[in-house]
């Protein structure tokens, strides 16, 4: 089992930054991708960014809405996933939640939730303008 604890959520205004950031415990040494996901109000779960924990660099995919603005990143033991969000738009408001899976080809439909089996508890970005 994985637990995923999510962090560094808050209020700002647009144009600002935070940093989110998930702490990994548990069976992370199963865990072949990570990813945030965001549900604003009325709308589906949608992928934001995803990395995964082979290679040494790792590969990134994101969201053609946050690129450019979001950046994904992790520490070297894995454990922790970061999520860099600058130039925040009133459309970045939502509850953002950490995700992983045990999965090969994780990165295939990437952006399906169904595809992920652990989930934190979210933490909530309200951007205001």
């Amino acid at each position: 089992q994985v637990q995923l604890v999510e962090s560094g959520g808050g209020s700002v205004q647009a144009g600002g930054s935070l940093t989110l950031s998930c702490a990994a415990s548990g069976s992370t040494y199963s865990i072949t991708c990570m990813a945030w996901f965001r549900q604003a109000p009325g709308k589906e779960r949608e992928g934001v960014a995803i990395i995964t924990n082979t290679g040494s660099s790792g590969s990134v995919l994101y969201a053609d809405s946050v690129l450019g603005r979001f950046t994904i990143s992790q520490d070297n033991a894995k454990n922790t996933l970061y999520l860099q969000m600058n130039s925040l738009k009133a459309g970045d408001t939502a509850m953002y939640y950490c995700a992983a899976t045990w999965r090969y080809g994780c990165f295939s439909g990437w952006q399906r939730a169904a595809g992920f089996d652990y989930w934190g508890q979210g933490t909530q970005v309200t951007v205001s303008s």
